[in-house]
């Protein structure tokens, strides 16, 4: 019996787990989902707005793989201090790390830890219900609000500083999101990016949602569309470019007055070729503006700065631009790229792998690409794993995993428990008059598991 530990439940843990037990060579396997959260899926469950349907659906194929007679998810264990890497070596006899990237990128510019100067990834986390995030506050009170980056998640965090609550409230989203966007006062959110149109990193079903939700309007500059050479000439753009510019080209020449007065309530602004250099404001107010350089085109695909400035007025702001991976116990760690070194999904130290040891998802090659980039990614780490399962074989463990975790100080929620959480979000969106709505704090997910006695 080859026993495995995956290091994450979300798609890249999952889709590496599917690829261990749907293989022919090493039949006698085992798979062990391991999670720091009682609850799988992760960015699935924690990232995807919850606005859309259609993406957090993914969940049900996901589900699939994990109720697999040989798939067993422990959720609520932490890697770590006393569960590094040596410790899950003497429990199991391959480890996988799927562990993507936790912390968000930093613009580092004076003025950009004031209060109401939040990670984009912290909004997410708040109105997803996520548990680390229960009692993080936004200054929703204010009339304006920046999101720095043009990517998805920035499209996401502008859209749902702008949805209505009778929208939002047939999500999943939590009470307490739900209620301080309902009553939010935020009138005009501005999305900025250092760039031009055709460099933004938005797909344009994203875009275009901006454009139909009720009660908002988007405004768009033409002269700052026009900077960018690939939006004159868009022909030799990848089609999502092009897709991009024709959406930003409708709104740019929409005539004055062709939107519908009536119960316009906030305005999107998609700002370009605008790169922050600072934030303005002070400990005891907080942000209220961030000064911005007028950037243009270099000719090489970049940005130089102009000299020319323009300062926007806000009192929260949201910075997207991008996601880093952590360094990882036990595990060696390139700082410059945010992975961890490997080959083929082989951890290597000092150039020499690291036995029984992979990675798998975006701390193996970083935070690029879709959610399906993470199959072929986790297919080439599985297959280095099972290529090396006879030498893996020859040290392998008698005791049961779960009950070597408890002896290590930990409190797997299992998958009962997890169907006890889903059972009680189901319950509790029922006594509000709404679907399911997530339980967004460690203790109330922590008690719903333990209620069906599905922890150990």
């Amino acid at each position: 019996m080859l026993r495995v530990a995956v290091i994450g439940s979300g798609p890249s843990g999952v889709y590496t787990a599917q690829s261990l037990i749907e293989q022919q060579t090493v039949p006698d396997i085992e798979v062990y989902v391991l999670d720091r959260l009682p609850c799988p899926y992760g960015l699935v469950r924690y990232g995807v707005a919850p606005d859309h349907e259609k993406i957090k659906s993914l969940q049900n194929n996901l589900r699939a793989v994990l109720e697999h007679p040989r798939v067993h998810f422990l959720g609520n264990v932490e890697v770590g201090p006393g569960l590094g890497v040596r410790e899950l070596r003497e429990i199991f006899d391959a480890v996988v790390f799927c562990v993507g990237a936790a912390t968000d990128r930093h613009l580092g510019i004076p003025g950009e830890d004031l209060p109401g100067s939040h990670a984009a990834t912290e909004f997410v986390a708040w109105y997803s219900a996520h548990p680390d995030a229960a009692t993080t506050r936004f200054a929703l009170a204010a009339r304006s609000a920046i999101v720095i980056g043009v990517g998805n998640v920035a499209v996401d965090v502008a859209r749902m500083l702008s949805r209505g609550a009778a929208e939002l409230a047939l999500t999943d989203m939590p009470q307490l999101p739900l209620g301080a966007l309902a009553e939010s006062r935020v009138e005009d959110v501005w999305m900025v990016g250092r760039r031009g149109p055709s460099q933004a990193k938005f797909t344009t079903k994203e875009l275009r949602e901006l454009g139909s939700l009720p009660g908002t309007e988007v405004h768009v500059r033409p002269a700052e569309l026009a900077l960018d050479p690939a939006y004159r000439d868009p022909a030799g753009l990848p089609a999502v470019g092009r897709r991009n510019v024709e959406v930003l080209r409708g709104w740019a020449e929409r005539p004055t007055g062709a939107t519908t007065p009536v119960a316009r309530r906030r305005r999107i602004h998609l700002r370009f070729f605008l790169r922050p250099v600072e934030m303005l404001g002070d400990a005891a107010g907080g942000v209220r503006a961030v000064r911005f350089e007028r950037t243009a085109p270099d000719g090489r695909g970049g940005v130089v700065g102009t000299g020319e400035f323009e300062e926007i007025e806000g009192q929260l702001v949201l910075r997207s631009v991008g996601y880093r991976g952590t360094p990882q116990p036990g595990l060696p760690f390139d700082e410059t790229t945010g992975t961890v070194p490997h080959q083929a999904g082989r951890v290597l130290r000092e150039g020499v792998p690291l036995p029984g040891v992979y990675v798998a998802g975006w701390i193996k090659r970083g935070p690029t690409g879709v959610i399906g980039t993470n199959r072929p990614c986790a297919k080439e780490t599985a297959q280095s794993l099972l290529a090396d399962a006879a030498a893996l074989a020859e040290r392998a463990t008698a005791e049961d995993p779960v009950a070597a975790l408890i002896r290590a100080g930990q409190r797997p929620v299992t998958w009962p428990g997890w169907l006890a959480i889903e059972a009680a979000e189901a319950a509790f969106g029922h006594g509000l008059g709404r679907g399911t709505v997530k339980l967004p704090d460690w203790a109330g997910l922590l008690e719903a598991a333990r209620s069906a006695g599905a922890t150990r």
